[in-house]
C-alpha cells in the first residue's frame, strides 16, 4: 500500500486498522472466547478488490495464489503448486479445491475475469500499475490494447497459465496481495450495480467474510468462513471491527476490558513503555513531503522546482525531534524515500535503506539550510516565498505535524510564510492533490510488497501517484533498465536501483518526515496475529483468544 499517499486513502487503513473496540458495548466476557475487538482509524472505503486503494485488512477475506505469513514471506492460498520456466517469463498454478462462502467453486477463470476487469481502464483502477510486467498490461493502462490481451489465460478449470513481458525478481510475494485475487463472475453479474455495495453483495475466497458493513457505517464483522480450504487452522469466530479516530478513547476502551489492542500516541507511549503489554508493531509506510513542480503560481513553480529550496525545507527539520518529542509514537528517522527493514542486497545482505543514504539531505543542518535557501532564493529571484501546506485532518498526527513544519521553516528561512490548510480526510486531501490543486502535501507510502520498487516505481515519469510531476530522465532510465533488461539479474538489478534512489534522495524530489513505528498494547491473551511490514499488514488466520 502505496505514498499514500499510494494510496491514498487506502494507506490510511493499512496502517491504521489495528484497535480494539467491542461491539453494541458489549464486553469481552459476555462474549464467545474466540472473538477480537479491533478498531479501525477510518472507515473501509470499499470492498471491490478492483477498486480498492488500500488491502491492509482485505486479505483477511480475499487471497489469491499465495498469502502472506510470518516475516513477510509467502504461504500456500489458492494455489496447490507454482511452476516456472527458466527464462522467468511464464508461471503455472494449479488450483487445489476451493470454494467461495457462498460455496461456488473458485476455478481458473475466476482469476483471468477477475485481473481483466481490474486492469480494465473503464474500473479506474488506482493499482492497476503493479499489473505491469505482466504481458501487454503497461499497453492496457494505457488504453493502447484490450483487458483480454492480458498475459493470464486459463488452461482448464483448475490451472492457470501467466505470461510475464520480463522476469519480476518479485513476482511470488506480489501474488500473495489480495489485489490479485479472483472475483466471482457470476456473482457479479447477479447483483449488477449492487456489487460490493454491502457485504452482502459479495462472496469470500479467505479465511474470513465480512458482515454488517454498508459501505459508510463505523463498524463491521470479520467471521469465519466455513467454506475456506484451510478452515480447520482458523480459531477466530469473529473479528469486531469499529472505528475509533483518538487514541485517549482507545486506551480508555481497553483499560475497561473492551479493546484487544489499542495504539498509543506521544505522552501514552512513554508512560506504558515498560508494561508488559506494551508492543511495537513497525510498518513500510514514510510519509513525506510531495511538492507540486507544476504549481498554477509561477512564482512557486519556479520555488518548487528548485532542489537547493527543496534541500533547504529538508535539511531545516530536526527529524529526531520530529519522532521522539513531536510524535513521540516510537516513529524512527528515515534515511531516504525508501522505507527500512524493507529489502537487503542479494549480495551482502545490508539493508536498502543503508545503501539508499546521500550526505546532507535528510539530517539537520540549519547553517547548511540558511545557505541552501538563500541559494535558491536568489536563483528564482525572490525574497519572500508563501506556500500552502496541505493535509488530511483525521491522522492524529497531523495537527502537531503541521504545525512543527510551519513553525520549523518560518524560524529558519527567511522570508517563508507558511498556511496550514486540513481537509476532513486524507483521503479527500489526496483527491485534491492529485487534480493538481496543491503546493505542498503531506504525503505517504506503505509498501505493497517487499522490494525497493514498491518505492521507487512512484517517482518515475508519468506514473498515477507522482502527481508532483517529479521528473529525472537519469532517475527513468536506471529504474526502467533495473525493471527491464536487468530483471533477471538480481545483483545488476539492485544496484540500478540503489543508484536511482540516490538521484532521487539528492534531489528530494520528494522529502521524507518519518517511518511509521505504531505503539500498542495488547492484551496478553491474544496470540497468533501476524504483522508484516509491506503488502497485507495484519493477518488474523492463525490468531486465536487463549
Amino acid at each position: 500500500m502505496k505514498i499514500t499517499g499510494r494510496k491514498f486513502g487506502a494507506v490510511l487503513l493499512a496502517i491504521g486498522v489495528v484497535l480494539v473496540l467491542t461491539a453494541c458495548g458489549q464486553t469481552k466476557k459476555s462474549q464467545d472466547k474466540q472473538t477480537l475487538n479491533l478498531s479501525a482509524t477510518a472507515p473501509l472505503p470499499t470492498i471491490d478488490i478492483s477498486k480498492s486503494t488500500g488491502y491492509g485488512q482485505t486479505g483477511n477475506v480475499f487471497e489469491s495464489f499465495f498469502r502472506l505469513g510470518a516475516n513477510g514471506q509467502t504461504e500456500p492460498g489458492l494455489a496447490k503448486s507454482a511452476t516456472v520456466s527458466k527464462n522467468g517469463l511464464t508461471w503455472t498454478f494449479k488450483l487445489r479445491d476451493a470454494k467461495w462462502s457462498n460455496g461456488d467453486r473458485i476455478i481458473a477463470q475466476d482469476f483471468v475475469y477477475s485481473w481483466r476487469r481490474t486492469i480494465n481502464p473503464a474500473t479506474k483502477s488506482q493499482y492497476a500499475y503493479l499489473f505491469n510486467g505482466i504481458k501487454n498490461a503497461s499497453k492496457i493502462n494505457a488504453g493502447k490494447a484490450s483487458p483480454n490481451t492480458l498475459g493470464i489465460k486459463a488452461l482448464n478449470s483448475r490451472t492457470v497459465v501467466v505470461s510475464l513481458d520480463k522476469p519480476m525478481t518479485y513476482f511470488k510475494v506480489l501474488m500473495a496481495y489480495p489485489l490479485f485475487a479472483p472475483q466471482n463472475q457470476r456473482v457479479i453479474k447477479k447483483y449488477g450495480k449492487k456489487y460490493a455495495t454491502k457485504s452482502e453483495y459479495m462472496v469470500y475466497s479467505g479465511p474470513f467474510k465480512i458482515q454488517h458493513w454498508n459501505g459508510t457505517g463505523n463498524k463491521w464483522q470479520f467471521v469465519k468462513n466455513p467454506n475456506y480450504w484451510d478452515a480447520k487452522v482458523v480459531k477466530l469466530k469473529k473479528v469486531n471491527f469499529t472505528v475509533v479516530a483518538d487514541p485517549g478513547t482507545g486506551l480508555d476502551l481497553y483499560q475497561r476490558d473492551k479493546l484487544d489492542l489499542t495504539p498509543l500516541a506521544n505522552q501514552q507511549v512513554k508512560n506504558y513503555k515498560n508494561d508488559k503489554a506494551f508492543k511495537e508493531y513497525p510498518y513500510s509506510y514514510v510519509s513525506f513531503l510531495k511538492y507540486n513542480l507544476r504549481d498554477s503560481n509561477a512564482t512557486l513553480r519556479k520555488a518548487l522546482n528548485n532542489r537547493n529550496i527543496r534541500l533547504a525545507l529538508s535539511l531545516a527539520l530536526n527529524r529526531q525531534a520530529l519522532t521522539e518529542k513531536v510524535l513521540g509514537d516510537g516513529s524512527e528517522t528515515p534515511t531516504g524515500f525508501v522505507a527500512s527493514g524493507l529489502a537487503t542486497d542479494p549480495k551482502t545482505g545490508v539493508d536498502f535503506s543503508k545503501q539508499q543514504a546521500v550526505k546532507n539531505t535528510v539530517n539537520y543542518n540549519v547553517k547548511l539550510a540558511k545557505a541552501d535557501w538563500q541559494r535558491g532564493m536568489r536563483q528564482i529571484g525572490a525574497k519572500n516565498l508563501h506556500f500552502t501546506l496541505l493535509a488530511g485532518a483525521d491522522q492524529t498526527v497531523t495537527s502537531p505535524l503541521t504545525q512543527y513544519l510551519k513553525g520549523q521553516w518560518e524560524k529558519e528561512l527567511p522570508g517563508l510564510t507558511v498556511d496550514i490548510k486540513t481537509m476532513a480526510t486524507q483521503q479527500i486531501a489526496y483527491q485534491s492533490a492529485a487534480k493538481g490543486d496543491f503546493d505542498v502535501l503531506i504525503s505517504g507510502w506503505g509498501a505493497d510488497f517487499n522490494d525497493p520498487i514498491s518505492f521507487l516505481q512512484i517517482p518515475m515519469s508519468g506514473t498515477s501517484y507522482n502527481f508532483g510531476h517529479y521528473r529525472n530522465e537519469a532517475y527513468d532510465r536506471l529504474v526502467n533498465r533495473a525493471v527491464n533488461a536487468d530483471a533477471n539479474n538480481p545483483e545488476k538489478r539492485w544496484q540500478e536501483l540503489v543508484s536511482a534512489a540516490k538521484i532521487f534522495n539528492a534531489d528530494q524530489g520528494m522529502t521524507p518526515l518519518y517511518q511509521q513505528v505504531t505503539a500498542y498494547l495488547q492484551r496478553s491473551d491474544v496470540h497468533g496475529i501476524v504483522h508484516n511490514t509491506a503488502g497485507t499488514q495484519w493477518s488474523y488466520k492463525t490468531a486465536y483468544i487463549k
